[in-house]
């Protein structure tokens, strides 16, 4: 019995230290859209903003902003939600959520890299960062999810 205990004690951590991967990114975004249009936009931003939710996994998660502005309307943590992230840029200068939106409206998805805090993994320091974005122009919204490099 302790020996199993002890098993299942480590396997919670081994699942809280997996990585993201790009096709994850791009699978959940995509199912999000998926159900924006089988139930509904306002039903799929309360589940993105669930912390518990589908759309959070290992170390990551999807997001959901406005298209034309960048005002975060879903995010699985709620001091975000409402923030316009027109004018957030990154320690190189990157104005990363702006580019997000114009990648996304220009091309309907791919990819952005950015440093950004990896604020699971305890550490304050800016790290490599590459999201996924996804244009929804129907609802006027961009679903984004990243992995850290």
């Amino acid at each position: 019995i302790m020996m199993l205990l002890f098993m299942f004690s480590f396997s919670g951590i081994a699942i809280a230290d997996q990585k993201a991967t790009k096709e994850e990114c791009i699978a959940k975004c995509k199912e999000a859209a998926k159900q924006i249009k089988e139930i509904g936009i306002d039903a799929v931003l309360k589940k993105i903003s669930d912390k518990d939710g589908e759309f959070v996994w290992k170390d990551s998660y999807v997001f959901c902003f406005n298209n034309e502005t960048t005002k975060i309307l879903a995010h699985p943590s709620p001091r975000l939600i409402g923030f316009n992230g027109s004018k957030s840029k990154d320690v190189n200068g990157v104005f990363f959520m702006k580019e997000m939106m114009d990648l996304a409206n220009a091309k309907g998805e791919g990819w952005v890299k950015y440093m950004y805090v990896n604020r699971k993994s305890g550490d304050t320091a800016f790290q490599p960062k590459i999201s996924y974005v996804l244009n929804v122009p129907e609802e006027k919204i961009v679903l984004a999810a990243g992995i850290w490099e």
